[in-house]
């Protein structure tokens, strides 16, 4: 481990796995079967999980890019069986949330970065460069392509994906593909579902649903009582239902038509 700095106080499960050039501080807990490439920076406040792999040159655990961070104790957590590829930037928490959570077994992809008090959910890919800033949410199965930047405090609904090079200024409800610009709904993430076990019937369910919303050109308080009235109660519903309701941003443009 030629040049590789391990500190003393580092709490270091088993079999680890530690490149070239890697910095470890003080106040810092891997957890076992975790490997960390070459050059790989992990400062104070990180707590990492089991069986991840972080790659070459990602800095974990960064002091916040935030004017409003004043060197208080915070911290970034991250879960087991996650993926964190080249150049990965994750700052930990400010005051806000005192903390930055990512699950479990999502796959970060190179350059991509992570801002403070973020909170992402299980099984999410977060594309190659992809740039989130501050007290963003991402549910669980959320699918972020490449180059795409996310303003603060923007939400991403669970089983959404969105495309490339989008620009994210307000929340994306669950389940939805979203593209274009400005971002707005492009359909169902029907085949992402698919995959996830939905079955066409309740495919057919969030359809319907995101017709009444979405393209039927419908003030989104009167669509969604028409939702709450005619669709039968589901989990499924209820979720698009609270998420709507409950957004600060607003949420994003239905079809363009």
């Amino acid at each position: 481990m030629k040049d590789t700095f391990i500190n003393k106080n580092a709490v270091l499960g088993n079999n680890i796995c530690i490149g070239n050039g890697v910095t470890i501080e003080e106040d810092v807990v891997i957890g076992n079967n975790t490997r960390i490439g070459n050059h790989v920076t992990i400062l104070n406040g990180s707590r990492i999980g089991e069986n991840c792999e972080i790659h070459s040159n990602a800095v974990l655990g960064g002091i916040p890019q935030d004017l409003k961070y004043k060197g208080e104790y915070t911290l970034l957590e991250i879960g087991d069986n996650n993926i964190i590829r080249e150049f990965v930037t994750i700052n930990k928490g400010t005051i806000s949330k005192g903390k930055t959570c990512i699950g479990n077994s999502n796959l970060i992809m190179s350059n991509a970065h992570i801002g403070h008090d973020c909170i992402i959910g299980n099984n999410c890919i977060i594309g190659f460069s992809v740039g989130m800033a501050g007290e963003v949410t991402v549910e669980d199965w959320v699918n972020i392509s490449g180059l795409t930047a996310i303003h603060q405090f923007s939400i991403i609904g669970e089983h959404a994906m969105i495309s490339g090079l989008s620009r994210v200024v307000k929340d994306v409800p669950p389940f939805v593909v979203v593209a274009h610009e400005p971002l707005r709904f492009a359909g169902l993430n029907t085949v992402g579902l698919k995959r996830r076990g939905f079955d066409s019937q309740k495919i057919d369910e969030l359809r319907s649903i995101y017709r009444i919303l979405f393209q039927e050109k419908r003030n989104t308080k009167f669509a969604l009582e028409i939702i709450n009235e005619e669709f039968v109660k589901t989990a499924e519903r209820d979720k698009i239902l609270n998420f709507i309701r409950r957004s600060k941003r607003g949420i994003i443009k239905g079809f363009d038509i």
